[in-house]
């Protein structure tokens, strides 16, 4: 018998998962872990045993994890005991790790695939689709890499859901797309192409609330799940046209044509390129809203589970005004 929606998530508050967090001292990481430990899951997170500077200031969080009830465990991506270890203890492994690190999940999926127990892995991809970007050649292997990474667990043959949120709120969105500024504009602003284009930015809270929904949800098994609800889906014309209406002023617009724009991301050097080619590649090209998603065989998480309360941009930019 075919089961409604809410069966399963009747199902999944019976049957709560085991769920393993790795990165949980990242932004994200911390509030999926946060988020699991919420709808009761029991909950683990792996931090590295490690008394640098840059561990002190983890310390904080890891303390916060602790008292929401978060079991701390002891290990790394490159600890292979540590991770079998670990991945024994649960159902479900949840990844995320900074971009830079995420060819570091190899041994991570080696151990989850001879483990043969794990229902649920999500590995650190949080981004744009890397199947779908066209700036191939260009973004000095980002996407590549995660690419890798999905084929490396379909070829394992682990049952996974990918988590494609595209850009986060903290990222681009403080300074409306403004490459090279920190705060939103009061005078003038930069419009990249013809500003129609439109992309995507989810609140880290809310990915997290969305991930965790869809680790139990036989859905989203083995398809990439795309985070685009209405609310948060925009161009620059329209960003820019709403921040105006914030602020109650108009602001001057500069007009960077796609020519202008490759010919400044080839000119600046990397890494400081990089925000100009994710512009580029959402923006311009449209990366992250070009296709369908049911068509390309994937699932939205804001239709999937509309019950979720997720931050609109307009609400985002009440807080920066």
């Amino acid at each position: 018998m075919r089961r409604r929606f809410c069966d399963w998530v009747n199902l999944g508050v019976m049957e709560k998962s085991r769920v393993l967090v790795i990165g949980g001292t990242g932004n994200l990481g911390y509030h999926i872990a946060i988020a699991s430990i919420r709808s009761s899951h029991p909950t683990f997170a792996l931090v590295r045993d490690d008394s640098s500077a840059a561990a002190t200031g983890r310390s904080l969080k890891i303390q916060s994890l602790a008292d929401a009830g978060v079991k701390i465990l002891k290990g790394s991506l490159d600890d292979e005991v540590s991770l079998v270890e670990a991945v024994n203890r649960v159902d479900v492994v949840i990844c995320a790790i900074p971009s830079r690190y995420v060819l570091d999940q190899k041994l991570l999926i080696r151990v989850i695939k001879q483990a043969g127990h794990i229902k649920r892995f999500i590995p650190s991809e949080f981004g744009m689709d890397p199947g779908k970007v066209q700036i191939s050649g260009m973004d000095y292997g980002f996407y590549s890499k995660k690419a890798e990474i999905r084929g490396l667990v379909e070829v394992a043959g682990i049952p996974y859901t990918f988590v494609s949120c595209n850009f986060l709120m903290s990222y681009l969105l403080p300074s409306i797309v403004q490459s090279g500024l920190t705060a939103p504009p009061r005078d003038k602003a930069t419009v990249f192409g013809d500003g129609n284009v439109k992309g995507v930015f989810m609140n880290e809270v809310d990915v997290a609330a969305y991930t965790i929904n869809a680790v139990y949800d036989p859905r989203t098994l083995n398809k990439v799940m795309y985070l685009r609800p209405s609310g948060n889906v925009y161009s620059m014309n329209e960003l820019i046209n709403l921040w105006e209406l914030k602020i109650g002023k108009k602001l001057d617009k500069d007009y960077v044509t796609e020519e202008e724009l490759l010919k400044k991301i080839e000119e600046t050097p990397y890494p400081e390129n990089m925000d100009l080619i994710f512009i580029y590649s959402a923006f311009v090209k449209g990366d992250q809203t070009y296709f369908d998603i049911e068509s390309s065989g994937g699932v939205e998480g804001s239709l999937l589970y509309p019950h979720i309360r997720y931050t609109t941009i307009s609400e985002y930019l009440d807080t920066l005004v």
